[in-house]
């Protein structure tokens, strides 16, 4: 383990890149650096934080649940 306070040590983090890996990661294979840049960007910008629905959230997106507590 980590020093105290480390924020990539915790669950949060390792469920959002254990998601990623296996919903976009694993399934793809891109030509470039660039290409995965992108489609990196657009998993988490186009499905993660506005569509994809999370039990800690109480089944709501983070994008919802910000829109929620604002």
């Amino acid at each position: 383990m980590s020093g105290k306070g480390n924020c990539y040590d915790n669950s949060m983090v390792e469920t959002f890149f254990k998601s990623i890996k296996a919903e976009l990661i694993w399934r793809t294979r891109w030509e470039t650096r660039r290409q995965a840049e992108g489609a990196i960007f657009q998993y988490i910008n186009g499905f993660y934080n506005p569509r994809r629905r999370h039990s800690s959230l109480g089944g709501k997106s983070p994008l919802a649940f910000e829109r929620k507590a604002a």
